[in-house]
């Protein structure tokens, strides 16, 4: 059992200014857990700027009993701060309780954030309760086309992480009026087919299938995405 001393010792320590001394005493809590470490843990989630810090708070979260994590974890979900969102997004996926599931509402699937919205798409194929996966492609699809590299990389492993109930929702998406959309479709299905297949080489290919199809008289026309 931690004394008050090491608990007062490892709560000064996620506040140092110095990241290194944060991120030893995130490890230190993480490694003793304890009730009176979680608010504080979840706090520092919401404005600590280094990642590898931010990782070692999840970790400390992690290795606390989910019943005294995850309800101040989603009390942060519905901060207005995007990195507070984000980073419990984050953890709730790491813990994995489906519990939590009802707090990854299609606003948060569609947050305007680019890192919130890819931590809910990673924490919701997660969480996602049995049966209920094709329900989450479709929204998930609505998204295809966003964002640059990284956010559509992400997009894609969470559609292909829901198996083959994102198959129809994915060909759908491949005669989208939208070649952007169309092609991150494409893109995924290649990566759903081969998942040895490079991002960037199945989404060029991808663009150079949707402008083909999109282009009158079957001719392949410029692509400027």
């Amino acid at each position: 059992m931690n004394t008050d001393t090491d608990t007062t010792r490892a709560l000064r320590g996620l506040e140092h200014t110095d990241a290194s001394v944060r991120l030893r005493a995130a490890l230190a809590v993480g490694t003793s857990p304890d009730p009176g470490y979680v608010g504080a843990l979840v706090a520092r989630c919401a404005v600590e700027p280094e990642f590898s810090v931010r990782e070692m708070l999840t970790w400390a979260l992690t290795r606390h009993p989910a019943p005294m994590t995850v309800p101040l974890l989603l009390g942060e979900v519905r901060s207005p701060g995007a990195q507070a969102r984000s980073q419990a997004l984050h953890t709730l996926s790491k813990i994995g309780d489906r519990q939590a599931w009802p707090a990854i509402t299609p606003a948060l699937l569609a947050d305007p954030d680019d890192e919130v919205a890819r931590s809910a798409w990673r924490a919701a194929v997660v969480l996602v309760p049995e049966g209920a996966e094709h329900g989450l492609a479709v929204v998930l699809a609505a998204q295809l086309g966003r964002g640059g590299r990284e956010t559509q990389l992400s997009l894609s492993r969470a559609l292909i992480a829901l198996g083959e109930a994102v198959l129809p929702t994915l060909a759908a998406a491949t005669t989208d009026l939208d070649p952007g959309v169309r092609a991150h479709a494409l893109a995924t299905e290649r990566l759903w087919h081969d998942p040895d297949a490079g991002f960037e080489s199945a989404i060029e290919e991808a663009k150079r299938t949707a402008a083909l199809e999109g282009a009158p008289g079957g001719t392949t026309g410029s692509v400027d995405r």
